[in-house]
């Protein structure tokens, strides 16, 4: 609960290729305080041992994870279907989740899972999906995904952190135009986690708010 007495809507929260739910919490703590306070947040790692070499070693410590495998083209992936079962079973654990945080890998499937929930391919046994925080997302490429996971607009709320240098720039892009009225901060690093200058602390505590709200109904 809030001091307010309302209770903070509960994201999971799903991390970057080859990293982990310990990460991507301190990766997080670049936000103020004001922020964190105000959302309630499950960590977790994904299901696979990372099967390769991870861009954050030597700055954070292992063990990593991956949420499932790709080939170059991001067209074809492997223990997909292992990995949606594994984010309802943290759903159900962790319950009642009202939303998805993801960052990269993690922000990727996020975006889908709204989608791929409402054609009853994923997340039957647990409430809707609310509310989306995505940092450094883009959509599937593969079509047997995107057929199920865009095919409608994401309806939920969703706020989307958009970096000017992020290699996924473009792609973060496009997924906005799946979404409907979906809030932006753009910012001017790279492919990671931004903190927050007045302005966007401005729009997410205003997303925030909002939130709460439907949270209360």
């Amino acid at each position: 609960m809030g001091s307010d007495g309302v209770r903070k809507p509960r994201f999971l929260c799903l991390h970057g290729f080859r990293t982990s739910g310990e990460i991507l919490k301190t990766q997080l703590h670049k936000w103020p305080q004001s922020v964190l306070d105000n959302l309630d947040l499950v960590f977790v790692d994904a299901p696979f041992p990372c099967l390769g070499k991870s861009d954050v070693e030597g700055i954070f410590d292992p063990p990593y994870y991956e949420w499932f495998q790709f080939n170059k083209e991001f067209t074809e992936y492997t223990n997909f279907d292992e990995c949606l079962q594994y984010i309802e079973e943290c759903m159900i654990k962790y319950g009642p989740i009202d939303g998805l945080l993801g960052f990269s890998q993690g922000a990727i499937l996020s975006a889908a899972l709204p989608g791929l929930q409402e054609k009853g391919v994923a997340l039957t046994k647990v409430p809707k999906v609310k509310f989306l925080i995505i940092v450094g997302g883009a959509k599937f490429r593969s079509p047997s995904v995107m057929d199920k996971a865009y095919s409608s607009s994401i309806s939920c709320p969703s706020l989307h952190f958009i970096g000017e240098t992020d290699f996924l720039n473009k792609y973060g892009a496009e997924l906005l135009e799946s979404c409907v009225e979906p809030v932006v901060i753009h910012h001017p690093k790279g492919h990671t986690i931004p903190r927050l200058d007045d302005k966007s602390l401005k729009t997410m505590m205003d997303f925030i708010e909002r939130i709460k709200k439907d949270v209360s109904k």
